[in-house]
């Protein structure tokens, strides 16, 4: 499994939203120029995560986009599945009605399901928040400021 263009910057454009749309709408050109991705593609993409309820967008002078819900609810599996689709290594047709004594089925339970388990369980396990919070970390933004 390979992840597209398409998923890439699609996950990079919600990090840099939950980093800078805490309380209001960012221009979907901002995150464009931070992450140097045409607008018009990010147009696009931003159109698949908002027809699943990802973003929100307000149209107008002070408009842009936010998150429809909180970075931590946010799963980097929910994201590359909207935008890639299935994230199986194999594609799906290729075991479909398939011999349960052939070496093809053996591979599938040993080998494919396994990986696409893992990849689940990788995906799943990382939210959108703790991605802000090591982007913050190594970039030396999550220091505590002591102030006197």
């Amino acid at each position: 499994m390979k992840i597209s263009t398409k998923g890439r910057y699609g996950l990079r454009a919600m990090v840099d939203l939950a980093i800078h749309a805490r309380n209001e709408h960012v221009a979907l050109s901002a995150v464009a120029d931070r992450q140097n991705i045409s607008t018009n593609y990010l147009e696009q993409v931003f159109s698949g995560l908002r027809k699943a309820g990802l973003v929100k967008s307000v149209k107008g002078a002070q408009g842009g986009y936010i998150l429809e819900e909180n970075p931590e609810n946010i799963k980097v599996g929910t994201i590359l599945r909207v935008l890639e689709g299935n994230l199986s290594v194999i594609d799906g047709a290729e075991v479909e009605n398939i011999d349960t004594k052939s070496i093809q089925y053996c591979l599938k339970q040993s080998v494919w399901d396994k990986i696409d388990e893992s990849i689940s369980n990788v995906v799943d396990s990382i939210t959108l928040e703790d991605l802000v919070n090591d982007y913050k970390h190594i970039n030396g933004l999550d220091a505590i400021m002591y102030y006197i």
